[in-house]
């Protein structure tokens, strides 16, 4: 295999690209599991995932994208909130931002922001990503919305030129700006048997599994410090 083969196919592993057939499956619903006939729980407030492909679910049966577990995992653990699934298949930091209040216009309390894998892919300027996804945060967070960044890294292909001063994009955003930080949305999926799909590009539903529990890692200890807070008084 030549070496541009090699790396064009390693970059495809930390891509969110597109569907080959240009199927988007942006439509999957948060909650896509088969009801099961027991009335939905009162929520308490929303949470949106909001992201590209890796959010959106892309390959998997509805129900098996890892918001979808997320819900179910905070339903198990008795957090009462409901999560709303706002992943694009394809989305770069540019076209994010410009979903950016659509998204505030949900009025959720917290949103996870992962995006990255298709600027890194595509070898897009790190100063623009940046750039994107500090507007990005300071937009939701202007609207009182708590955000979670969840980070993308590269495999050393890519080469040191790119690859560290990408990563450092969302430790030096995550500092900045004052949000929790993931610092890898894939981590223990990318390189673990039977948590890729075939095209070496999206998770299976293990996959999804996994990155839930991944994200919930920071996000319990959000909702956790929200349960203590005093009520506002009128």
């Amino acid at each position: 295999m030549r070496p541009t083969t090699l790396l064009y196919l390693t970059l495809l592993v930390f891509g969110c690209s597109c569907s080959p057939t240009g199927e988007d499956p942006a439509g999957q619903p948060a909650n896509g599991a088969p009801s099961s006939g027991t009335p939905a729980p009162q929520r308490q407030g929303i949470i949106v995932a909001f992201g590209d492909s890796l959010t959106a679910g892309f390959g998997v049966d509805p129900g098996e994208s890892y918001p979808d577990y997320l819900q179910r995992e905070l339903d198990r653990r008795g957090h009462s909130y409901e999560i709303i699934n706002e992943g694009v298949s394809g989305d770069t930091s540019d076209t994010g931002l410009v979903r950016t209040d659509i998204v505030a216009s949900r009025k959720p309390d917290l949103v996870i922001v992962a995006f990255g894998g298709n600027d890194g892919l595509r070898v897009l300027a790190v100063d623009r990503m940046k750039l994107n996804l500090r507007r990005m945060i300071t937009k939701l967070q202007r609207s009182g919305i708590q955000v979670v960044l969840a980070g993308i890294k590269l495999p050393p292909n890519y080469g040191a030129d790119y690859r560290v001063p990408f990563e450092q994009a969302f430790v030096d955003l995550a500092e900045e700006l004052g949000v929790a930080f993931l610092p890898f949305l894939m981590e223990g999926v990318w390189d673990k048997p039977g948590s890729m799909q075939a095209d070496g590009i999206h998770p299976t539903a293990q996959g999804h599994e996994r990155i839930a529990l991944n994200v919930l890692e920071v996000l319990e200890p959000l909702l956790k410090a929200k349960q203590k807070e005093p009520a506002a008084a009128y």
